[in-house]
């Protein structure tokens, strides 16, 4: 079975919601890709889409150097939908006008059906709650297009090809704003695109294998394990694909949760009995990071020391030909220069660093064409416990980011109890699947405190827990206040270094997740 066979395209004019576009129809269980709106024309027709989705974008259509229609768009003659900027695009294309409207719409808007249209057949009723991000509006439609849709200040929110398979929506069906938003893509994609519903997980993981096991025969393959979700998923379709020739070297810096270097050998060793090399490396990477301060020396100081470690390790391996990376979709899509996207590069300071190039190893990235989201699901499916792979994000450095300033195996052990208190009452009140990251940071200073009839004079703690889509923005999570109390009850009593909690109401922007 070929799961790719079913496909939609996505050409992305710059829209903040283009990766959100992709993730919808993946939900639908139909596999799709995102290129950038001037991909290459050819590279447009070798993927052979039964649909294409062309996204929004913060340009204007009218103005100098905005970006274009590729006309190979139309000339492949499948549906196309546009949305937002791709609808103002299709109209300027066949002979409409788009101009910069005086009642900008952004946020929640509410549409009224007028016309019948294919793609509003799977919606029961004339007005929709939806949601709009845009300045300018059709305001003569193109000759080939009939009004389907309006609301109160554009007269033109859809649209669609009296002749042909062609259908635009000022609005975004992909946000979770658009009640009906799925319906309607899945009108799009399986009713009008005629995709078939192939991509399953159940599906994705026997087409893995299979792949894997035809690239890499008898070879050995070895992969860095983190703890992380993605190299954690790695690892177990890895070894359900080819057993004994993977190998695995988890180098513990001291500087990861708390217990978690004896919880990934539990699980990936002993467990799942993946062949696993661990490295005790604590002790190398404080001596290393003894008297740095500077955030991004600390980082640059714990990735390097990664990578020679691993290196000293892999020389030890006899008959490895094969790296393995947990390299995911979204990584692909951010990579500068990139033909699937024109997002910003991915930062990479929250990033341990890339291992040697000089491995001389061919490389295998058996995820590199899911999201998120979907690698969960497969960790779940290939038995990793769900408390693993729906973790909140942790950054690659780890704790090192986390403790301000110098970091010490003192400030680690404190912090690490700190953090595994504050997660673990989170998940007792089941609040920690509603923020979307939550830690504790580790300041060092101290302040005066009382515990029985003495003073403690002791360092102090910061909780931090956020709730956010897209990690773009965040919002402070507004934890009851009784449970802050709770947790920092127990932090004082539990460790006698920590004689102050504080908690931090800083959303993004102006602040960072992270501290550091």
């Amino acid at each position: 079975m070929d799961i790719k066979q079913s496909k939609i395209l996505i050409l992305d004019y710059g829209s903040q919601y283009t990766q959100l576009i992709a993730r919808r129809v993946r939900e639908l269980d139909v596999y799709c890709e995102i290129y950038a709106w001037d991909a290459d024309t050819q590279d447009i027709r070798d993927f052979d889409p039964q649909g294409i989705i062309l996204s929004g974008g913060p340009e204007s259509v009218h103005q100098q150097g905005a970006p274009t229609l590729n006309e190979v768009v139309l000339d492949l003659d499948v549906p196309v939908l546009g949305v937002c900027y791709g609808m103002q695009l299709l109209n300027v294309h066949f002979g409409g006008e788009v101009m910069s409207s005086d009642d900008k719409e952004f946020g929640y808007a509410q549409v009224q059906l007028t016309e019948s249209s294919d793609l509003f057949k799977k919606v029961k009723h004339t007005e929709l709650d939806v949601w709009m991000s845009h300045g300018d509006k059709v305001k003569q439609l193109a000759p080939v297009f009939t009004a389907s849709a309006k609301t109160s200040s554009t007269p033109f929110a859809a649209c669609h090809h009296n002749d042909k398979p062609i259908f635009c929506v000022q609005f975004h069906p992909e946000v979770e704003h658009t009640k009906d938003g799925r319906d309607i893509l899945s009108q799009f994609v399986h009713d009008i695109c005629g995709c078939e519903r192939l991509w399953k997980t159940a599906n994705i993981i026997d087409t893995h294998i299979e792949n894997i096991r035809e690239m890499v025969g008898s070879e050995k393959i070895l992969l860095g394990l983190s703890g992380g979700v993605d190299s954690s998923v790695v690892a177990a379709l890895m070894h359900k694909a080819i057993g004994d020739q993977l190998v695995c070297v988890f180098v513990d810096t001291g500087l990861l949760r708390y217990k978690e270097g004896d919880d990934v050998m539990a699980m990936m060793a002993d467990k799942m009995d993946i062949n696993v090399i661990r490295v005790n490396a604590q002790e190398q990477y404080y001596s290393a990071l003894a008297g740095e301060a500077d955030p991004e020396a600390k980082r640059k100081i714990i990735g390097e020391l990664f990578v020679r470690i691993f290196e000293k390790e892999a020389s030890k391996l006899d008959d490895v030909q094969w790296l393995a990376q947990g390299t995911i979709y979204p990584d692909v899509i951010e990579s500068a220069g990139a033909k699937t996207g024109k997002a910003h590069v991915i930062k990479s300071h929250h990033n341990v660093g890339g291992l040697p190039e000089d491995l001389s190893l061919k490389l295998v990235e058996p995820l590199k064409d899911l999201f998120k989201d979907e690698v969960r699901q497969l960790g779940v499916q290939l038995g990793l416990a769900k408390e693993l792979v729906y973790r909140h994000p942790f950054p690659g450095p780890g704790l090192g980011v986390r403790i301000l300033g110098e970091i010490k195996a003192e400030y680690a052990d404190i912090l690490a109890r700190a953090d595994h208190i504050f997660i673990e009452e989170l998940r007792r009140h089941d609040l920690y699947d509603k923020t979307s990251q939550a830690f504790a940071v580790f300041l060092p200073v101290k302040s005066v405190g009382v515990v029985g009839d003495a003073r403690r004079y002791e360092y102090v703690i910061a909780l931090r827990a956020v709730e956010t889509i897209d990690f773009m923005t965040a919002q402070w999570a507004r934890l009851p206040y009784e449970f802050i109390e709770l947790v920092s009850r127990r932090i004082i009593n539990e460790i006698s270094q920590v004689s102050r909690v504080v908690y931090d109401v800083s959303s993004k922007p102006p602040a960072t997740i992270e501290w550091e």
